[in-house]
């Protein structure tokens, strides 16, 4: 099954980071965040990846180009031009790389890489900015339970801001929010039939509303619910968190070795 990775928006909430890359290719523990999303899906044996670029996709493009570059130590011989790689590490990965053009939509994107996805086989679709420790085998197996067309991943949002009660200037109680506290929302880690790219009508075609619409009505989007970490890199604190996480060496996600 192959795995398609939206990695082509703008990323306005997190500017300080995108107006020199994709937010996807802003890093977490000296490797972009799109690394650490195709790390957790190849642990569960998903090795092949379509990821559609757009804001600034040539940065993704010379990344994984360069790949053994990135990782590897490298001796140069500036006379030849010969390079010769040292200690190489690289994955075992097949990744393409589609420009799905810069102002494109989520849907529009998904529709472009049609080509890519065989008409008889499931494929998966997330975000390219949130990171989780989801079971992917499972998610797989309650999709194929359902006989739906499709199942998103239900998550309880990670809390943001604390309630205060106040009276005058006084303030009565301070509580965090708490995990779960606002429902549940889409955290992406699709499993799709490729029978939704005809939910899909083109390039300003957005994926969260038309065609998810459309298949709650045809009674074709099955929930798959993860109680475990989830968490988006929408801003500047929520990099700083993912981090943080990371450098304390028990970052959640982290499902390979």
């Amino acid at each position: 099954m192959k795995v398609v990775i939206l990695a082509g928006g703008l990323g306005t909430r997190i500017s300080e980071e995108s107006v020199l890359r994709p937010k996807p290719m802003v890093e977490i523990g000296g490797k972009p965040i799109l690394w650490h999303i195709m790390k957790s899906y190849a642990s569960w044996g998903y090795k092949e990846f379509v990821l559609c670029l757009g804001y600034k996709g040539y940065v993704i493009k010379e990344y994984f180009y360069n790949y053994f570059l990135h990782h590897a130590d490298a001796t140069l011989s500036l006379e030849t031009n010969a390079i010769t790689f040292l200690n190489a590490k690289s994955e075992p990965w097949t990744v393409h790389l589609v420009d799905t053009g810069e102002s494109t939509m989520t849907g529009g994107r998904v529709k472009k890489i049609a080509d890519f996805i065989r008409h008889d086989e499931l494929f998966f679709l997330t975000y390219g900015d949130a990171v989780s420790n989801i079971n992917i085998p499972l998610s797989l197996a309650a999709h194929k339970r359902s006989g739906k067309l499709a199942t998103l991943t239900a998550v309880s949002p990670p809390p943001r801001f604390g309630n205060l009660s106040i009276t005058g200037n006084e303030v009565h109680s301070f509580k965090e929010k708490i995990i779960g506290s606002e429902g549940l929302i889409n955290g992406g880690f699709f499993v799709l039939s490729p029978k939704v790219l005809e939910y899909i009508d083109g390039d300003d075609t957005v994926w969260e509303e038309g065609p998810l619409n459309k298949l709650v009505l045809t009674k074709n989007l099955n929930a798959y619910l993860h109680s475990g970490f989830w968490q988006p890199m929408d801003t500047i604190y929520e990099r700083n968190l993912l981090e943080k996480l990371w450098q304390s060496g028990d970052a959640p996600w982290k499902t390979w070795e």
